[in-house]
């Protein structure tokens, strides 16, 4: 989850607004993910944040071709 250097102080969080803007998809998408587990995301207060390290993982994860 964190970085290559072991330190997370040197990642990025972003919104859940921010990552549904970077998928591409609405923010509820984005929650659905975050509570199914398939998106890692901290809790700040009643917000969530999530690495833009993990959402990028997660779309090469999904990425797949189609042909």
């Amino acid at each position: 989850m964190a970085t290559s250097s072991g330190d997370i102080s040197d990642s990025k969080f972003l919104t859940v607004a921010e990552v549904a803007s970077m998928m591409r998809v609405s923010k509820m998408t984005v929650y659905r993910l975050v509570h199914g587990g398939e998106l890692p995301a901290v809790r700040v207060g009643r917000s969530f944040r999530v690495l833009e390290s993990d959402v990028d993982e997660y779309l090469r994860k999904s990425f797949y071709s189609a042909g």
